[in-house]
């Protein structure tokens, strides 16, 4: 009889929180149910008063993370509905963009609300940036900086995909009780 020794698949993943002043960007390696924290960091946009410009930007450091890590996915935030049309133009841009990488490289992606992310992080959809990195240093076990909500966030659409696909988080809890029992690694001491 012959036994396999072989390791459990691993799968990265690319988050992405979009924007067109800072946008975040955060890759994570899934092994089996270990998550590691590859890279995450932010594009600064806001020197760049031409929107064209900040899309090439966002199209070129999209591309250079993925020929680097040769992510399996992609997980982006959606945009949110706002107030102000052409912010909300500009931003489906940045987001079109950001995708339009990843299917160049042949990875397909997925989108996520703002508040489906921040639940399955924090279990709060109404959660503050600060809340969902504060869980994330919990998780993930990085150091926390509030320079870097953008990225933290990113990373946090990252961990939300991974989720989202059962990898981690038993499915089936019907209150709170049940996700606590079911996930005890999620609560923070």
């Amino acid at each position: 009889m012959v036994y396999s020794s072989a390791l459990p698949p691993n799968k990265l993943i690319l988050g992405i929180d979009p924007g067109t002043q800072v946008m975040g960007y955060g890759l994570i390696e899934v092994t089996g149910s270990k998550v590691k924290v590859l890279q995450y960091g932010v594009i600064h946009l806001k020197s760049y008063s031409n929107h064209a410009i900040k899309l090439k930007k966002i199209f070129d450091r999209m591309i250079q993370l993925i020929d680097e890590y040769l992510p399996d996915e992609l997980a982006i935030e959606s945009p949110f509905f706002g107030v102000n049309v052409q912010s909300m133009l500009k931003l489906g841009r940045a987001q079109g963009v950001a995708i339009a990488a990843a299917l160049s490289r042949d990875i397909p992606y997925v989108e996520y609300a703002p508040k489906k992310v921040k639940q399955s992080v924090t279990g709060n959809g109404n959660a503050s940036k600060e809340q969902v990195a504060s869980m994330l240093v919990q998780i993930l076990k990085i150091q926390p900086d509030p320079k870097m909500f953008d990225a933290t966030d990113a990373l946090s659409v990252a961990l939300c995909h991974h989720y989202q696909k059962g990898n981690n988080a038993k499915s089936g809890a019907k209150s709170w009780k049940g996700f606590l029992t079911d996930n005890p690694d999620r609560v923070a001491k």
